[in-house]
């Protein structure tokens, strides 16, 4: 992971986790347990969506998916619940990742075509219309249509894995009644373990879903005499692999 990619994991972890937790253990007092409740839930979805529609501005699949998480994530903290109610709230963003990705490899068309050809058209910022279409058609081989579905699978069962957790870790230790230090507290707990330990988990899944597209890849582009495919310019893997098909 480059300096860019580790500064992004750091924010990521310092905004969705740490933050959220300090605001939850000590802003309960000063604010009221309803309002530090709900600032705690509302600092990392202003900050997906400052990131999506703000910093980043990039408008595709993916971050369309990502704010309208968020999105839900921030209706449902209106929700005033506790108990086995509060454990079901709390996992309907990890559910919503499962039907995405499960859903969408179910019916033949995985999400993880949107992160695949992101990845390769930044990896090989193609320029002229001839170049687009071959990255779409790279994309379009078998082999990396069946390393999609593999990794809109494992990104499914990720989230089911960390949903389940979730809900067992809500119901087991978030048993305060609402409004109250003692539930901002408990939720602070769960938070402390689940922002990081599935922040994790998700890198992990990501990258083998990554791996596998990049093997599904490089497994039909050619190889150049003398030289490993990743010595090579890939244009000109990709050049060679057009040549061959005419």
């Amino acid at each position: 992971m480059d300096m860019k990619g580790t500064s992004k994991l750091f924010v990521d972890v310092l905004i969705g986790a740490v933050i959220p937790v300090l605001i939850l253990k000590y802003l309960s007092d000063p604010l009221g347990n309803i309002v530090a409740y709900v600032l705690a839930a509302f600092v990392p979805v202003t900050y997906v969506l400052l990131d999506t529609f703000v910093i980043s501005r990039r408008f595709n699949a993916i971050t369309t998916y990502v704010a309208l998480s968020s999105i839900v994530t921030a209706v449902l903290v209106f929700w005033f619940v506790d108990g086995v109610r509060y454990a079901i709230k709390d996992t309907m963003g990890l559910l919503v990742a499962v039907v995405v990705f499960l859903g969408s490899a179910a019916i033949g068309r995985p999400f993880m075509r949107f992160f695949g050809e992101q990845m390769f058209n930044q990896l090989l910022t193609p320029e002229t219309p001839e170049q687009h279409a071959s990255v779409n058609r790279l994309m379009s081989q078998p082999a990396v249509r069946r390393s999609f579905m593999a990794g809109s699978i494992v990104l499914g069962v990720e989230n089911l894995l960390a949903g389940i957790g979730n809900f067992l870790l809500n119901l087991n230790m978030v048993t305060a009644p609402f409004d109250t230090k003692q539930f901002n507290s408990q939720i602070a707990d769960v938070n402390a373990i689940t922002r990081i330990a599935f922040t994790l988990l998700g890198f992990a899944a990501m990258a083998i879903a990554v791996l596998l597209t990049y093997r599904a890849v490089f497994s039909i582009l050619p190889k150049e005499e003398g030289k490993s495919q990743f010595e090579s310019e890939m244009w000109d893997l990709i050049r060679m692999w057009e040549g061959a098909k005419e």
